[in-house]
């Protein structure tokens, strides 16, 4: 019989287990997030695509046991009505549960206008850390450069784009006409596009998503090798976070050529604004969560798919210190017992 005396055990400590306590309820949020903004994919309203996934975010992840803060979100809080930088989101659990504190980067539906139009490669995305695992970024632009396992080491961001093209074929031994070099379709790129071009490589322009073009240069077989150009730095850090898990390698370097953003780096701590960051620098966290699911079809994910009965999303879920890489397939059923699930 058991000792009367025997003292409680101590409640589960989830800071030490954050990956595994919380990878599946952060694929809650961001296939929540996909499916409620598929649902206005092609009307046209930017606005209400971006509005509707984050609502879906807030409402997600305010049933999660955890004490969360916004790093990166929408925008600072006199500007954005959910998902604002500084905001606490997580459920409230008055039993005395042990819950763990976690910092998070949001870019609930990234590609607006891939969404609004039905073009692809529109993506709803999460990144988490145990606190102070994500840089707090500033709002706006960032040099990057994002290469998989294989070219670890082999590109600089300041270097020629003639060398670096060089570097990553020799180390994935393949000729520089082999490689497919993604970069957001801007004016500010067309150098770097006549640089492309000249060193003989092939160029995948893209609209919008900067931060799924990273994930897809990270992973075999996607057809991409690398991504070059400037995007925005919170889907920098966000990207950084999945590069750590994918083991891929980036660089980036804040674009700061405003006096309004040399001051508000200077209240964030932020003392070097030509200094150069790994993935290790912008999500130096030792747990890391990185979830997305597709909203419209992609080179890496599958779109939302309809059906009389649901939903079918496609989803990947990436954890750092576990060494995991889920790609998920989910059937969310809308009815009754009665409901059908068809296997493709």
């Amino acid at each position: 019989m058991p000792s009367q005396n025997r003292p409680e055990p101590h409640p589960k400590s989830f800071g030490e287990n954050l990956e595994s306590d919380l990878a599946l309820e952060f694929l809650r949020v961001v296939e929540k997030a996909a499916i409620a903004s598929a649902r206005t994919m092609g009307q046209g309203d930017r606005p209400l695509s971006d509005k509707v996934a984050t609502e879906m975010m807030r409402q997600v992840m305010d049933t999660i046991p955890m004490r969360g803060t916004i790093v990166i979100g929408e925008g600072e809080r006199d500007e954005a009505p959910m998902l604002y930088i500084g905001e606490q989101v997580g459920g409230t659990f008055p039993d005395g549960r042990d819950v763990p504190s976690v910092d998070i980067a949001v870019d609930p539906l990234e590609g607006t206008n891939l969404c609004a139009t039905g073009a692809p490669g529109a993506i709803t995305v999460l990144a988490a850390s145990e606190k102070g695992g994500l840089l707090h970024a500033p709002d706006c632009y960032m040099e990057k450069i994002v290469v998989g396992p294989s070219c670890k080491n082999a590109v600089e961001l300041d270097a020629p784009v003639a060398d670096n093209l060089r570097n990553i074929a020799r180390r994935m031994h393949r000729g520089v006409d082999d490689l497919v070099v993604m970069v957001l379709d801007r004016p500010r790129h067309e150098k770097l596009i006549s640089d492309i071009r000249k060193a003989g490589a092939r160029i995948k322009l893209i609209g919008d998503g900067d931060l799924s073009a990273g994930i897809a240069a990270a992973v075999i077989g996607t057809g991409v090798h690398v991504v070059m150009g400037s995007g925005g730095a919170p889907e920098g850090v966000i990207t950084a976070a999945a590069i750590r898990c994918l083991n891929g390698y980036m660089q980036g370097r804040l674009v700061i050529n405003k006096p309004e953003l040399e001051e508000r780096i200077a209240k964030m701590g932020i003392k070097d604004k030509n200094r150069i960051y790994e993935a290790e620098d912008l999500a130096p966290g030792k747990q890391l969560i990185f979830a997305a699911t597709g909203v419209t079809e992609g080179a890496l994910l599958k779109g939302v798919r309809f059906f009389g009965e649901g939903e079918r999303t496609s989803s990947v879920i990436l954890t750092l210190k576990t060494g995991k890489v889920r790609f998920i397939e989910s059937i969310h059923l809308d009815k009754g017992p009665d409901v059908k699930v068809r296997f493709a």
